[in-house]
Formats: C-alpha cells, structure tokens, sequence
C-alpha cells in the first residue's frame, strides 16, 4: 500500500495540472443602464428595428459583459481567456483544475464556474461515451461529380418555386451561415452574382480572429451554396437574392467546447447587425476529441449545452434559427445533437430525392421528449457547388438539407414579414405532410411552402376584412388605414363618387395617409384591396 501512495499522488497532481476549458460566468453588468440608454452603442438600426416590429423589449442580455470583469479574468494567473458571450454573460477560459477555481475564490464577481468536462463539475454526472468519428468525416458528405446538376428537384419538392414566382427570392433579408469556412467563395462562378450585388456584406473568422473569412474548410461554402449560388440554367440557391454575412466558427481539424462558445459569439453579432436568419450546419454531443467532454442524450433538453442555452437567446431576440439534426441516424448516439435539440429552432432532416427518408438523419425526439426534428428537405443526392471547381455536384448530409430550407424560410418570411419567428416556424410544420402524426426520425415530414403561403394569406386577408378600417369619417383632408394585418405595400386603394366615377387610385399603398383634400363635399365609397380580398366603405367629405 506504501507503494501505492506516490503513484495516487502523481496520478492525481497530473489531472490538477491538465489543461481544462470551463465557462466562467458573472454575478451583473453593473454598467447595464449605461448601454440600454444608447441602444446603437450596442446594436444596428435594423437589429433595433426587429425588436421594435415584433415587440422585443432591449434587456440586459443586450448589454456587453463588464470590461472590467473581462480584463480582471484575463490577467488572473494560469489563465486564457479565448471567448466571452454577453447572453450568457459568461467567458470561455483554459487553465489548470485549480487555477480556474481560485477565480471564484479571487473575485466576488464571479458567479459560478463550468468545466466542460462534465465530471469536474460539482453535480458530476455519468457521461455516456461514445467513439469519435473519423476526422475526414467530420461533416459526413460523400460528392459524387457530375458534368452538371440542377436544383430542380430539391426546390419544388418544397414548393420553394411557388415562392419564387410570387416575386419572394429573398430579396432584403439577411442571412448569417455559421460555418467551418469559405474558401474560394471570393472567386467561384457560382457566387459571382452574390458579389456583383453586394450580397455578401461581411463575415469573420472567429477561429483565427481574422477579418479574411474565405478561410477554413470548405464545408461552409457548400452550404451557403444552396442558399445564395446561382448558375443560371444550372443551379438557384433558394433565397438567391438574399444577403449575407459569413461566420467561421468551427475548426474543421478539432472538435473542441470552444467552437460552442465562438458560436454564440458569432449568433451575437449577427444579432447586433440586424440578421433575419442564422443556418447552422453543425452540431456538438458525443463526437468530442476528448471523450471527457461529451455529452449524453439526457443532455439534449435545449438547455444543457452551452451553445442551445445560447441559440434559445438568439430565437428571443426574434431571429430565425435553423439548423441541420445531425448525420448520426446509423450510429451508435443516433439521436439530435446541440443546438437542433432547442424548442426555439427550426431542425432540419433529411430525405433523398424520392421523398424517402435518409438512413443517415439524426433521430428525436428530444431528451424531454419534444418532437425534432421540425421538418425535412432533401439531404441526400442534394446539389451543392464544388468549392474547387465551382461545378454542380451531389451531397450528403442534412448539413445541406438545412440552408436548402434556410433559404426557403427566407424567402416566407420576406412575404410575410409580420409574423414572428416562432409564428412562422408553427406554419410551416403545419404544412407539413405528417404534421398530425410525427415520428422521431421524420419529425413533422416534408412542408409545402405553397400551402403554409395559401393558409397565412387566408389568415390575413379574413383578419384584413374583419379588422381593418378608416378614420376619421367625416373627414376634411387627410384619413388614416388602421389595420394591425396589411402588408402596406400590397394594398391598393381606390376612392369613386356617387355616381360610380373613379376619382383616386393609389396602387402599393406607403403609408397608411392617404390626402383627400382635392375631393370635393360629399359622399364616395372607398375600395380597399389586398390580393383578391376587397373590403368598400362609405367615406364622407367634409
């Protein structure tokens, strides 16, 4: 037993000593009022117009963590500070076991302290291990070349063409693709017309803290592809004229708990630039370099992992998340991973080009047994854009069934910009062809975009009949259109005397004034129409 005493001792003065990533969280922002009080010292115009349209109140989740706080950790001795999240209010470190602990002893700002390797926690939990999957198949694709492709296929199985043809291509909104990088996006054909607009407004590289973001592996090129490429008679993105910003956030070659926390710095800053929809083509549960930090199905309750504690914020924040269920439907941890395994975000799976389910897509429900995914799209056999030779080529993976359904949701909510994320999402699984009867590999099955447009359409030309109205009536010069439902621009407005005369038209209606002081006293009647529902009203001129 004497001999054994050293051996324990050495054993254990190794794993005080190891390296270990924890997030270090605080107590307050105590400079929070001094930022909410100067909303554009921390947020664009368009973010702050988001929250104003659907009613999100600025909180103290939008203020920056305190600086002082920052810099204090950062110095502290045997520390790395590598990433900080203002949502969770929280600093991702590395140090030693003891170095990290002594944080919360130094500093009476320190809240609490998580070690990603979950034993070290002070409520340790069994951790369900699981075999890591080789490097090269980190994203699980497999590209098969072709002379040339279409998208064909993947876009009208969603009647993501019915959109288009309506005029709804993404145009004025914003999409972040939070990646593993953009290599030859600068340069490839398919992208030419993204740049030739302007499209693409900006990105980073989170992982190497630079401003050249077409770095990284190409993953993130193939799934921006499906949203935003274009090669006329060859391949359409399905939001084609959407706009971008790109964010690397993933070490292609490491599997690490801090690729979560760049993440939710990333959903961050999209946040802050005003961005509509965020694709996430990635996801974290039993795959860790180091089995110590993985996590197990228990964990995917869209509250354990750090990056679903930080997804659920952006979704508060009313942006639209979505986000591929995983390629894991074969092996042995066959379920979601973070942050699809999140109420608030719209998970992906996959199917083939017949409407099949692909072996390959992640399976449900959620550890508190939700349904996910929320729907599928095409995965397998799925165009995307080679990033070397800027061909059509075919893929695998619900990391591209994803963007495919990004770009489709895009363009949705372009036409309906008065619904909220979480409305928006409802619709289109109602849409959805097993949506009374899901299942916890198909979720709620495929959705039909043209149905869910007809049902929202119906809905709000039923709520524009009943709802909407004029005053003041008697009126001298100029009357107001209340409504809480109509799209402004798709109103047209028509004004005829008694005697059935036109005497004002006014074809995509502004503003909600309309000017009636060249009318004469007397009686007419009002036509308001929205796409072929038509409500008449007697108007009285003073």
């Amino acid at each position: 037993m004497k001999k054994l005493y050293p051996l324990l001792f050495f054993l254990i003065t190794i794993h005080l000593s190891a390296q270990q990533d924890a997030w270090v969280y605080f107590k307050d922002k105590p400079n929070a009022a001094t930022f909410l009080a100067t909303p554009t010292s921390m947020l664009s115009q368009r973010a702050l117009d988001r929250r104003t349209r659907y009613s999100i109140a600025l909180n103290e989740k939008d203020a920056p963590i305190e600086s002082s706080y920052y810099t204090q950790v950062k110095n502290a001795t045997g520390i790395t500070l590598l990433a900080k999240s203002k949502w969770l209010n929280a600093v991702h470190v590395q140090g030693t076991q003891t170095n990290i602990n002594n944080l919360k002893n130094t500093f009476s700002f320190v809240n609490k302290i998580e070690f990603a390797d979950k034993s070290l926690n002070a409520k340790s939990r069994d951790v369900k291990t699981v075999s890591a999957t080789q490097k090269v198949n980190k994203f699980q694709q497999t590209t098969v070349d072709y002379n040339y492709g279409n998208t064909a296929n993947q876009t009208t199985m969603l009647k993501a063409d019915f959109l288009h043809e309506k005029g709804f291509t993404g145009s004025g909104m914003y999409i972040a693709v939070i990646d593993a990088g953009f290599p030859n996006v600068n340069t490839l054909a398919a992208f030419k017309r993204l740049r030739d607009n302007n499209q693409i407004l900006g990105g980073y590289d989170f992982v190497a803290r630079s401003t050249n973001f077409y770095s990284g592996h190409n993953h993130g090129t193939n799934v921006l592809s499906d949203i935003g490429g274009y090669l006329d008679g060859q391949f359409i993105g399905t939001a084609p004229d959407a706009s971008f910003y790109l964010f690397r956030t993933e070490d292609a070659a490491n599997e690490v708990p801090l690729e979560e926390t760049l993440w939710v710095e990333a959903a961050e800053r999209a946040d802050s630039l005003g961005v509509d929809v965020i694709n996430t083509s990635l996801g974290y549960s039993s795959f860790f370099d180091e089995t110590r930090y993985n996590y197990k199905y228990s964990d995917m309750d869209g509250k354990t992992a750090f990056i679903s504690r930080g997804a659920q914020v952006a979704a508060e924040k009313g942006m639209l998340l979505v986000t591929s269920a995983g390629n894991e439907g074969n092996d042995p941890w066959k379920h979601i991973n973070a942050p699809a395994d999140v109420s608030t975000v719209f998970t992906v799976g996959a199917v083939n080009e017949a409407g099949t389910i692909a072996s390959f897509s992640s399976f449900g429900p959620t550890a508190d047994n939700r349904v996910k995914p929320d729907v599928l799209a095409q995965g397998q056999n799925v165009y995307i854009i080679n990033h070397i030779s800027g061909a059509p080529v075919t893929s695998n993976g619900t990391s591209f069934s994803s963007p495919v359904i990004a770009g489709v949701l895009a363009c949705f909510w372009q036409a309906f910009p008065n619904l909220t994320n979480l409305q928006l999402m409802q619709r289109i699984r109602e849409s959805a062809d097993r949506y009374n009867n899901p299942h916890e590999q198909y979720g709620y099955g495929i959705p039909n975009f043209e149905t869910a447009y007809n049902t929202v359409l119906a809905l709000e030309n039923k709520e524009f009949l009943t709802e909407t109205s004029i005053y003041p009536n008697p009126v001298s010069n100029t009357i107001y259109i209340h409504t809480t439902t109509a799209n402004l621009p798709h109103l047209k407005v028509k004004i005829f005397n008694v005697l059935g005369k036109k005497v004002l038209e006014i074809n995509n209606l502004k503003s909600k004034k309309i000017h009636v002081s060249q009318l004469t006293s007397g009686i007419y009647i009002i036509q308001l129409q929205k796409e072929n529902q038509l409500k008449t009203m007697k108007l009285i001129k003073k």
